[in-house]
């Protein structure tokens, strides 16, 4: 199945809506992901790099990525797409049936630094990154979306958007997030790692971060 990504900015309606979901449907989208920072997630980190911020991700399998831009651009201001190129590499626990996932769901949309080149950040993110990034924190779920291609035409240039699933806790409490147990030294020394292969990746710079919560819906054929 076909997979887009879709950024949305300044919301003026709710992701969650039937009637937003039928117009998808109607679009031939089969599956919809909706990660949206809202109130279980308020008091989570953030980091805004587009102004104003992103609001929501949207997710979809399959449909036309013009006619799911326009029925998204009903609940948001601005709406930018991608096609992307999906990477599972810690499959999170999913009920496709609109429940809010116990977790909280970071989306982070990364931009490839200009002195890297493509086949060498793909290669420090991927190979040497990953493995870092899910021993260091309580990650349990980890889905990378490398972009191919923009499908709207103001989209801002994005080169990947990940999301990675934390335990609820993490909202709130760092131990929990970093699944270090409540030991300070512990804590710091993930950190330190975490922080020096994220800057190897120049994630330490030209990055959203949206804390999200995750609702996955499978819609009825248009």
């Amino acid at each position: 199945m076909t997979k887009h990504v879709f950024l949305l900015r300044t919301l003026t309606g709710s992701a969650h809506d039937p009637g937003l979901h039928a117009a998808l449907a109607a679009a031939w989208v089969s599956r919809l992901q909706v990660n949206v920072d809202d109130e279980p997630v308020a008091a989570a980190m953030r980091i805004p790099q587009l102004d104003p911020p992103v609001a929501a991700v949207v997710s979809t399998w399959d449909g036309d990525p013009a006619a799911t831009a326009r029925a998204l651009g009903e609940v948001a201001e601005r709406v930018h797409g991608y096609a992307v190129d999906e990477r599972r590499r810690l499959d999170p626990p999913e009920a496709w049936d609109g429940s809010r996932a116990d977790a909280l769901a970071n989306v982070a949309v990364l931009r490839r630094p200009a002195e890297l080149a493509p086949e060498e950040w793909l290669r420090r993110w991927m190979v040497d990154h990953t493995p870092i990034a899910i021993r260091t924190q309580a990650t349990f779920g980890y889905v990378q979306n490398v972009v191919t291609a923009a499908t709207t035409p103001d989209a801002p240039p994005v080169d990947a958007i990940v999301e990675e699933l934390f335990p609820s806790a993490g909202v709130s409490d760092i131990h929990a997030f970093y699944g270090s147990g409540g030991d300070d030294a512990e804590l710091a020394r993930r950190m330190t790692e975490l922080m020096a292969s994220v800057a190897r990746i120049g994630a330490d710079r030209d990055l959203d971060l949206v804390p999200t919560s995750r609702f996955l819906y499978a819609l009825a054929p248009g």
